[in-house]
């Protein structure tokens, strides 16, 4: 055979090796995304577990839902308008607390404790097992009620700190464990969730109050370093931006609550790449019509070692 033919027949078999890898990644990029999720209807007053191919596998009522987990148990933690309730697959009621005040916020925490913020009395709890308190921070005096917009979201961090979103006062701020101001991040359009990334970053949901709904990435001077604006998506308009989960994969999963007469007019719930690409979102109002918080069943993680940041 001449060096010729060979060359030939080399080049032949790499051209067909490109390809058949072209056309595998073509798949895989063609492949559609489905996912299990958890959710909270805060319209309806209702917690779902809603199957990849969209039916209910599991619900259950919560009145004003808007913060959710499905623990490493397979329980179901959520808010339930003034108090808070973990419940089992078979619709045991294992946890309970109930306050006057409207609760908009709930973390299992490590120790077994459940961190609650109270919207109203503007206390950030951390309730045992049997539902007693033992510990309590005021960032309000006794006796003063917030109001309904005080607190939306709040997290517990790894270092003891508490990152609380102040959505009717257009900032989140950050307290240390005595409850101590350390600093104030403004933001414009009612803060609605908060998470603390790994590098130290923090990202915020932000409603319609006052401003234009999206989500910010601020670093620890306060500056802007990633975001997400009302008409970047093709087909997706942000309407009141609510709930949050970063996947491993560094993808985010959110949440756009169509209350205020919005049912219908864009997604309930999407995934984005960071370079805000969408591969992933849910659409269907015969189940649901307002998603306020989401927690998809598909990756693998404890939430109770910070391997889930939502």
């Amino acid at each position: 055979m001449s060096i010729k033919i060979k060359t030939i027949k080399i080049a032949c078999l790499l051209l067909l090796g490109i390809l058949v890898t072209n056309l595998n990644a073509q798949k895989e990029c063609n492949r559609e995304v489905k996912h299990n999720f958890a959710c909270t209807d805060y319209t309806q007053g209702k917690v779902f577990i809603i199957s990849h191919e969209g039916s209910v596998l599991w619900d259950y009522p919560a009145q004003r839902c808007n913060d959710l987990w499905v623990l490493p148990n397979g329980n179901l933690l959520f808010n339930t308008g003034n108090g808070v309730k973990e419940v089992t697959r078979e619709k045991e009621i294992v946890f309970f607390y109930e306050s006057k005040s409207d609760i908009y916020a709930c973390q299992r925490l490590p120790d077994g404790n459940t961190f609650i913020g109270e919207c109203n009395s503007g206390l950030l709890l951390e309730v045992n097992p049997q539902g007693g308190i033992v510990k309590k921070i005021r960032l309000l005096p006794d006796g003063v009620d917030g109001g309904p917009y005080f607190i939306r979201n709040a997290r517990k961090l790894e270092n003891g700190n508490y990152l609380v979103a102040h959505y009717g006062l257009d900032k989140v701020s950050e307290y240390d464990s005595t409850g101590s101001l350390i600093r104030d991040i403004p933001v414009n359009g009612g803060p609605h969730s908060v998470i603390r990334l790994p590098q130290g970053n923090t990202l915020i949901a932000c409603t319609d109050h006052n401003g234009e709904p999206g989500i910010v990435e601020v670093d620890i001077a306060g500056n802007i370093v990633w975001q997400l604006s009302k008409d970047e998506l093709p087909g997706i308009e942000l309407k009141f931006m609510t709930g949050m989960e970063c996947l491993p994969n560094g993808n985010l999963v959110l949440t756009n609550w169509l209350g205020h007469d919005q049912t219908g007019k864009s997604a309930h719930a999407f995934e984005i790449t960071r370079d805000k690409q969408v591969v992933w979102k849910y659409s269907d109002n015969s189940i649901v019509k307002t998603i306020s918080s989401i927690q998809l069943l598909d990756p693998k993680g404890n939430q109770l070692k910070g391997e889930i940041l939502h």
